[in-house]
């Protein structure tokens, strides 16, 4: 399993970044340009955003002509779906154990 760091959390905790994370699951790669027109705000603070989800692992970023393209790393994307499914399956566990216990106490 991937490293799970608090940097890939906080870097999803923005509506913006987890938009343009939706966009490349849906489409799979986008030029910065092609993402940056969907959005409100202007190419520098959406690179900023990209930046910010490279740097924390989210996302790839390509080279081609005069482009960057962005895609979702796979890897780490799949890195925390298990991470968040051990984490669903340990609290369930101790949600039902807590329940068994209040059943027992009444």
């Amino acid at each position: 399993m991937n490293s799970i760091q608090p940097i890939m959390f906080a870097a999803l905790a923005d509506p913006t970044r987890m938009s343009i994370i939706d966009m490349l699951a849906k489409f799979g790669e986008l030029s910065a340009s092609d993402i940056s027109k969907t959005f409100e705000s202007t190419a520098s603070a959406i690179s900023q955003h990209l930046k910010i989800l490279r740097e924390a692992g989210l996302v790839i970023v390509q080279k081609r002509a005069q482009k960057r393209i962005y895609q979702l790393d796979v890897a780490a994307m799949s890195g925390l779906e298990e991470w968040l499914n051990i984490r669903t399956k340990e609290w369930s566990n101790r949600l039902d154990s807590f329940d068994n216990y209040a059943q027992q106490i009444k």
